[in-house]
C-alpha cells in the first residue's frame, strides 16, 4: 500500500517523537507499504521555516534530505492532483477547515490511490476513503 505522510506525522516519524501514534508506526514501518511525503509538505515547511526559524529549525530542502534518508519517496503535485481539489467537500456541520497544504495532500492522496495519514482532527469530515486517522 503507498501512504502518504501528514506534515506533522511526517515531522513525527523523522525525530522519532513520542507523539506518534503506534498505529501510524505500524502503517510507516510495514515493509509492504510504501512511504511518500508531498512536496506540499517542504512547501510549507520552507515557508513556516523562513517566517519562524525559532520554531522550525530546518529548510525545506534539508526536510527532504530527511525524507530520502528515510526511504521516503517524493511525491510531486501534479495537474491532476490540483483538479482533484475540485472533489473535495466538508460536511456543512463541520469546523472550518483552512489549511491549503492539507487539502492539496488529500487531493494528491484521493488521485493516486493512496491512504493518507493525519492526526488532524478536521480532516476526516472531508469523508474521503482515503484519510486514516492516527
Amino acid at each position: 500500500m503507498n501512504i502518504l505522510l501528514d506534515t506533522h506525522v511526517l515531522l513525527w516519524a523523522l525525530t522519532g517523537s513520542e507523539k506518534l501514534s503506534e498505529r501510524a508506526k505500524a502503517f510507516i514501518m510495514n515493509p509492504d507499504n510504501v512511504v511518500f511525503y508531498s512536496v506540499a509538505s517542504v512547501w510549507e515547511i520552507s515557508i513556516k521555516h523562513t517566517l519562524h526559524p525559532e520554531n522550525i529549525p530546518f529548510s525545506g530542502k534539508e526536510l527532504s534530505g530527511y525524507c530520502l534518508e528515510a526511504g521516503y519517496e517524493p511525491l510531486e503535485i501534479s495537474e491532476r492532483h490540483v483538479y482533484s481539489l475540485e472533489t473535495l467537500h466538508r460536511d456543512k456541520e463541520a469546523k472550518p477547515h483552512n489549511d491549503p497544504f492539507d487539502r492539496m495532500m488529500i487531493a494528491q492522496a484521493k488521485s493516486e490511490n493512496m491512504l493518507f495519514l493525519t492526526h488532524d482532527a478536521l480532516l476526516p469530515d472531508y469523508n474521503e476513503a482515503c484519510i486514516i486517522s492516527v
